[in-house]
């Protein structure tokens, strides 16, 4: 058996297997191992559809690829991966999941997945099983199906093992140690003793450069051998089938199968399986699993079937195909499902860890097997994916997750798979639990919140005296019901002046003799003058954009970072690892991250400046605020009342204004001075949604939206934050990659009542040539905005394309960057 590897592949499922294909195809030297036999997790019950649907742009990439993929295995292995190519039929009850179907066949389209839209009548034409008189239409995908997850498995091992890689069964892992420049992984030889796996006595290592685990619902125990959290926690998952249905059997005399059917507003999956049908519902209380570890005698095992918890799904069933009433059920499974609190897989890096990769929580594990395996293969290999995945890192989640968390979100995760998932949705489990101190403050005050890294944070104020469900029902693909606040609140900032909270930023100290010389290099800009701030990009290896950072100078060798704040983990991770790269040659670097220590509070408008002047407390107050004591893009330590408070004169909406970090124990405080101050200034409070319209007049990019691991800030048309005239990290990348598309801004003359979410597509003469990254409304121009990315020959102003909406085509217009006061004069105003 090998002991030395370029990689090593810890878990023998779907997800293992292709990852160890990919890495050997790419030209790595690559082991799998797995403590049982191939499949013997998750894979061998599930259910083995493949969905393309999905509303995410990398996920839906994802998929696409292991549904091509799948279909090349047999041409290249000589085994049947069991696809059929049967379809999928996702029905609608109502028109606001026709909606849903809407959006997504924008996204679809940017990533190249064929779909059709059916009416009822088509359906019933087709499959006249089908009760469908009380449904509004359909979305269909012929080119989808379900595959049989062992031949998919084995197709791919056979694959992988054709590449190279050696597969070793029975091997299951106890530690990981490393050395500085590999793993020393410990393993036991597993031995089958009365049903049981237990360990024998053949202990051995294996030296790996790189390791990459996909253990599935041993990923608790994973977490505990790497010292880390993987909010990865199984869900009972079941589906029954069952006998023959008479019917069924004579239709199939001269029709061919049904495509896998789907009534998401029923929550439920069915396919044919050999004249019988397979349901598998989403229902409401299914148990997470495994918090903790799973029990050693529980192999290829399953839960105990609970049918009163799917009774509602199974009438719905016989519902919607009353054939099946007549059948009786055959046989049954309950079986553990990974789950992760957003429902997307953790797929990268282990943070605080070298060469050392997950590949866990995957709960359509088999539908993101070939994908997972061919987008992580690159990011392994050639240092990035050529598409963003960031949405799937493993460092969304920073140490403040729990196990009761995950478990808890888990379960709401798959209750939620077959909601409406409106682009504005806001769940509710495990909430409010990251709280900024002024939360009960803004809840009394109307703020409805939503949740980014845990923090609890408002995304508009709505009337004191709604009902408790006003903010469910303002959820809509269209304009919700919170819209008009949004609007009002974005008027104000535009008018007067608004208070936003911005606690969540994720802020870091880094400081020390290397501290220059280090951002000089992780930095594409410039870097400030003690005093000043700058906008600034760290890059990845492969020159496209991996943080955004506003840089404070606060001495020398002191600066303070911050960035966007649902990526905490994710940029400590990375600025900790390059600064201990380089270290060696720039010299000592200390990196505090003191998000928590700070609170964020962003005042902006034209009474801004006044509404400060009301607080603060100066030896000239009334010049404290003014351009040459105070000018933008500088900081400041400035008394507020009795709040201590480091101000940087920067607005992310466009307009005069001040970021007002403060002591977060004296956040009260601050708060209700800042509010009796700007009573008589007209100053209102501002959500994250006129806060997301704002920064798109302003053309600001955001981090997750139009910066990303897929495009360099030369393509996000950030040249002036780019100063070639020094070296920085990915310099030569960013120049080798060189402009394959261009970030613009567009106004659109959209329908009378939907947006445009920053998911839908760019055409141009019926042809897609970009995407929209983000979208939203403007007040400043009375019509849909958005951003995103279009060939660079398209990126000049005045250039007429049209974006897709509702399934119908909008006339778009790209205009010049900052369309609203593009020469910053509001921004820069003196008083």
């Amino acid at each position: 058996m090998k002991t030395h590897v370029k990689a090593l592949v810890v878990g023998g499922g779907a997800v293992g297997n292709g990852i160890a294909y990919h890495l050997a195809k790419a030209g790595w030297d690559t082991m799998l191992v797995e403590r049982d036999e191939l499949t013997s997790g998750s894979t061998w019950h599930a259910a083995g559809l493949l969905p393309l649907f999905n509303m995410g742009y990398a996920t839906t990439h994802i998929h696409k690829y292991s549904v091509d993929f799948y279909k090349s295995l047999e041409a290249e292995t000589g085994l049947n991966a069991g696809f059929a190519v049967v379809g999928n039929l996702r029905m609608a009850q109502c028109a606001e999941r026709m909606d849903e179907y809407m959006l997504y066949s924008s996204v679809a389209e940017t990533a190249g997945v064929y779909h059709e839209f059916l009416t009822p009548a088509q359906m019933k034409e087709r499959w006249p099983l089908l009760r469908t008189e009380d449904l509004v239409g359909a979305l269909y995908h012929p080119q989808d199906g379900y595959i049989n997850p062992a031949d998919v498995t084995q197709a791919m091992a056979k694959g992988a093992r054709q590449h190279g890689v050696t597969i070793e069964r029975k091997v299951q892992v106890d530690g990981y140690k490393w050395t500085g420049s590999e793993w020393i992984v410990s393993c036991t030889r597993m031995v089958e003793q009365g049903g049981n796996l237990i360990g024998s006595e053949e202990k051995f290592e294996i030296r790996a450069e790189h390791v990459v685990t996909a253990t599935g619902n041993h990923a608790q125990r994973t977490a505990r051998l790497l010292g880390i959290k993987i909010p990865a926690i199984p869900v009972e998952h079941q589906f029954i089938v069952t006998e023959p249905d008479p019917m069924l059997v004579e239709y199939r005399k001269n029709n061919p199968e049904h495509p896998v059917l789907r009534d998401a507003d029923a929550k439920w999956y069915v396919r044919e399986e050999r004249g019988g049908w397979i349901l598998g519902p989403y229902e409401k209380g299914a148990p997470a699993r495994f918090e903790y570890s799973v029990p050693d005698s529980f192999r290829a095992d399953l839960f105990p079937l609970d049918l009163e918890r799917i009774e509602a799904e199974y009438m719905s069933m016989i519902h919607r195909l009353p054939s099946s009433e007549v059948v009786g059920l055959k046989d049954d499974f309950n079986g553990p499902i990974c789950y992760t609190p957003d429902g997307n897989p953790l797929v990268g890096p282990v943070p605080g860890l070298r060469n050392m990769w997950i590949a866990e929580g995957f709960s359509f594990g088999i539908t993101a097997a070939g994908g997972t395996g061919y987008y992580l293969a690159q990011m392994m290999v050639n240092g990035e994916a050529e598409i963003d995945m960031a949405s799937l890192d493993p460092r969304r989640y920073g140490n403040w997750m729990t196990t009761e968390y995950a478990a808890r979100k888990n379960e709401e995760c798959y209750d939620h798979v077959f909601i409406l998932h409106h682009p504005d949705e806001e769940r509710e489990a495990a909430r409010p639990l990251r709280t900024a101190p002024v939360y009960d403050r803004q809840k009394a005050l109307g703020a409805q919140f939503g949740q980014v890294n845990g923090w609890e944070r408002p995304i508009y104020y709505g009337p004191l005296n709604a009902p408790e469900d006003f903010d469910h029902k303002s959820r809509s693909f269209r304009r919700g019901g919170w819209w008009q606040y949004a609007v009002d609140e974005a008027k104000a900032i535009r008018e007067t002046a608004g208070l936003i909270d911005a606690t969540a930023f994720t802020k870091h100290v880094v400081k020390g003799p290397g501290a220059t010389a280090f951002l000089d290099w992780f930095t594409c800009n410039t870097l400030p003058k003690v005093g000043r701030i700058n906008l600034t990009y760290a890059l990845t290896p492969a020159g496209t954009t991996r943080t955004e950072y506003t840089i404070v100078r606060n001495g020398e060798n002191d600066y303070y970072l911050v960035s966007a704040g649902a990526w905490t983990a994710y940029d400590a991770d990375y600025l900790r690892k390059c600064a201990e790269d380089k270290a060696p040659e720039f010299g000592y670097i200390e990196i505090h991250d003191v998000t928590t220590q700070w609170g964020v509070f962003a005042i902006a408008g034209p009474n801004a400046r006044k509404i400060l002047a009301e607080v603060i407390k100066d030896e000239f107050p009334e010049t404290a605020l003014s351009n040459k004591r105070f000018p933008w893009l500088s900081a400041r330590r400035i008394e507020l009342g009795m709040c201590p408070v480091n101000a940087i004169r920067v607005a992310y909406t466009g307009e005069l204004g001040w970021e007002l970090h403060h002591p977060i124990e004296m956040q009260r405080y601050l708060w209700d001075l800042l509010l009796k101050a700007g009573e008589k200034h007209g100053m209102k409070l501002v959500g994250a949604r006129a806060q997301n319209w704002l920064r798109q007049e302003k053309s600001y990019r955001a981090f997750g939206n139009e910066l990303g691991r897929d495009a360099s800030p030369l393509e996000a048309a950030l040249d002036r934050f780019v100063d070639l005239k020094k070296d920085f990290q990915g310099k030569q990348a960013m120049l080798d990659i060189g402009i394959r598309s261009k970030c613009c801004t567009l106004l659109i003359d959209g329908p009378a009542d939907t947006d445009p979410w920053g998911k839908e597509a760019l055409l141009l003469d019926g042809v897609k040539i970009g995407r929209l990254t983000s979208g939203g409304y403007s007040v400043a121009f009375g019509k849909q905005i958005g951003m995103g990315y279009v060939r660079p020959d398209l990126a000049e102003v005045g250039t007429k394309l049209k974006v897709r909406m509702n399934l119908e085509l909008w006339d778009a217009v790209v205009v010049e960057d900052s369309p609203f006061d593009p020469s910053n004069a509001r921004i820069r105003v003196d008083g």
